[in-house]
């Protein structure tokens, strides 16, 4: 697996010194319009890598290709120039690296570190409120709320998972957790940027999670961190909503032999009702705003931001 030289030096840049610089990202999905968090987030690493003489990247997070379009992309990377973000390109699609991905999961295929997963969520849904009923004990769910994955397909025979796949049963590739923390021996730490702490994960607490699927050779947790190796992440600074997701991402560095970024997660800009904003709801579209009158000026007062210094 390697980037193109452009992901890997940026435009204009030595390979020396684009080695030593520090390295972000913002990483949108085109499923809808930006709102004022994601302008929030985008920010934040813009200011980071203005504070630290560091490069600005841009990735566009589009494996679901049923929900994302070419349309969106275009308006989120309008907002972001309007928004004065000096981001480095072409950007990076994962849609144009899906090489990428089967390449890493073959690598943990190899291994035995994934397998074959034919339950459906409502067949999953069904077998944990049998065991809740049948025992009294509460089944264990991830911090999605969603129940951990039984373990029937992970004790499946060879033979069996490949007479189910060449008849045509529809699975998942799910990650073999306690195989995983085993082979690296135990829950790996990160490096919270905020403070300069290392910190303990949890990777368990989302038992055996989804790496990829039949017809999409990738999952967010996979894509995102062969892509923040390929382009020589070293930040990540994102929402605190995926605290608990860096733990299934330090997991994957360590079975894959990738450097681990430090960690960064920010608070989250909430609605009126305290939910977060929703892309499906129209949560303070960036758009809208815009339409309103709002400079980037405005939008920074708005997310609870100051005023933007000069670059240094």
């Amino acid at each position: 697996m390697a980037g193109t030289e452009a992901e890997r030096r940026g435009a204009g840049t030595g390979a020396e010194e684009a080695a030593s610089r520090p390295v972000f990202r913002f990483a949108p999905s085109p499923n809808g319009m930006l709102h004022l968090g994601h302008a929030y987030s985008a920010l934040l690493n813009a200011d980071r890598a203005r504070e630290t003489g560091g490069r600005l990247l841009v990735r566009i997070e589009d494996i679901d290709t049923a929900r994302c379009t070419p349309e969106l992309e275009r308006a989120i990377l309008d907002d972001l120039r309007w928004l004065g973000l000096g981001f480095e390109t072409p950007v990076r699609r994962q849609s144009e690296h899906f090489g990428d991905y089967r390449a890493a999961l073959g690598r943990l295929r190899e291994e035995g570190l994934v397998y074959p997963a034919f339950l459906t969520r409502g067949e999953v849904r069904a077998e944990a409120e049998a065991f809740q009923a049948r025992t009294g004990t509460a089944w264990p769910r991830d911090p999605d709320g969603a129940p951990h994955y039984p373990d029937l397909d992970r004790r499946r025979g060879e033979r069996e998972r490949r007479e189910r796949i060449e008849a045509g049963a529809v699975f998942n590739w799910r990650l073999d957790t306690a195989s995983a923390l085993a082979r690296i021996g135990g829950a790996p730490r990160f490096r919270d940027a905020a403070t300069g702490t290392w910190r303990d994960s949890d990777p368990a607490c989302w038992g055996d999670v989804v790496l990829a699927r039949r017809d999409v050779p990738t999952s967010y947790h996979l894509s995102v961190v062969v892509d923040d190796a390929l382009q020589g992440v070293t930040e990540v600074v994102r929402g605190r909503d995926l605290l608990a997701a860096t733990a299934v991402h330090r997991v994957l560095q360590e079975l894959l032999g990738f450097a681990a970024p430090d960690y960064r997660h920010h608070d989250l800009v909430l609605d009126g009702d305290g939910r977060k904003l929703s892309k499906s709801r129209g949560s303070a579209a960036l758009r809208l705003l815009r339409e309103g009158g709002a400079g980037p000026g405005d939008i920074r007062r708005l997310a609870g931001l100051p005023p933007s210094s000069p670059t240094r």
